[in-house]
């Protein structure tokens, strides 16, 4: 059995800030790649946010650096809240690797509050005590030494079941194995805390983009067809599938995001939708994901 340490706690400082349409990105969509982010939509003029706002930073305070805190005055920064469709206040969302993962709006009871700020925090899964023997499986993984990356995970998988960074690194495991099967069983039998994990959420993003590398066309031809048709979008949008299956992942990333540029809305958001895919099948903190949002997100609330 293996032997782990206990967790060191997280630090406190820095919980709780202000913040405006200038340090929005860097305040909210950046700094939740590490850690899950509250905003609180409020004015001074609202009664209910006098309450709430106080309610909140108690209860992330008390979360001891597994959550943080952002204020948003809707009066001084119209465009945020217009961009995140605040319709009333008091509204609150909760942002993690750098999307809307959860929220509410209008006066809730305290216990309400808690309650949203543990689950939000228990999207933060990082953990002293497992950390090394994880960054060690991790290791042997990128080494090529998948079949003992994922015996380490799957020990500690039974030392701590609901730990999400050791079943994603069981389930890319055996992706690197090119034991599909095994990990759409491992899905399709995943513990209740793990089935919308982020780990989960990248191996199904892993396999949607497995199945469609059987399908991409040649990237010569689509990129000589977008080249002299720029308005077709399919064309632009299989030669970024074609990019990927050929291994071209950020320039996959960058032909997709020229097509949101061009027409957000095309195929029912396809490129937005694409690129989350390919977002969530990379590690969170990999440079294509983190450069690939935040050109995104700078699109979105421009």
């Amino acid at each position: 059995m293996l032997e782990f340490g206990n967790a060191s706690p997280a630090p406190a400082a820095d919980l709780i800030k202000d913040t405006t349409e200038a340090t929005f990105m860097a305040d909210v969509i950046e700094e939740s790649q590490n850690t899950p982010v509250i905003v609180d939509f409020w004015a001074p003029w609202c009664g209910p946010c006098k309450t709430l706002g106080p309610a909140l930073e108690a209860a992330v305070t008390a979360a001891g650096g597994k959550v943080k805190m952002v204020k948003v005055d809707v009066d001084q920064n119209q465009g945020i809240a217009g961009q995140l469709r605040v319709q009333s206040i008091p509204t609150v969302y909760a942002f993690y690797q750098g999307q809307p993962v959860d929220g509410f709006q209008g006066a809730v009871p305290p216990s309400e509050i808690e309650e949203f700020v543990k689950r939000v925090a228990a999207l933060n899964t990082e953990d002293g005590g497992l950390e090394e023997a994880i960054a060690a499986a991790d290791e042997m993984l990128e080494a090529g030494e998948a079949a003992d990356a994922a015996q380490i995970f799957a020990a500690i998988l039974e030392e701590d079941p609901t730990s999400g960074p050791a079943f994603g690194g069981l389930l890319r495991a055996h992706m690197a194995l090119d034991e599909l099967d095994v990990v759409e069983s491992l899905l399709a039998n995943v513990r209740p805390e793990l089935a919308n994990s982020a780990e989960a959420e990248a191996a199904r993003a892993q396999i949607a983009l497995h199945k469609q590398a059987a399908d991409a066309g040649p990237v010569a031809e689509l990129r000589a067809v977008v080249e002299a048709e720029p308005d077709n979008h399919q064309a632009r949008f299989d030669l970024a599938t074609a990019l990927h299956a050929a291994g071209e992942v950020e320039e996959a990333v960058n032909v997709l995001l020229e097509l949101f540029r061009r027409d957000r809305e095309w195929d029912n958001g396809a490129a937005k939708a694409q690129l989350f895919t390919i977002f969530d099948a990379l590690q969170a903190k990999d440079p294509i994901v983190l450069n690939g949002r935040r050109k995104l997100s700078s699109m979105i609330f421009a």
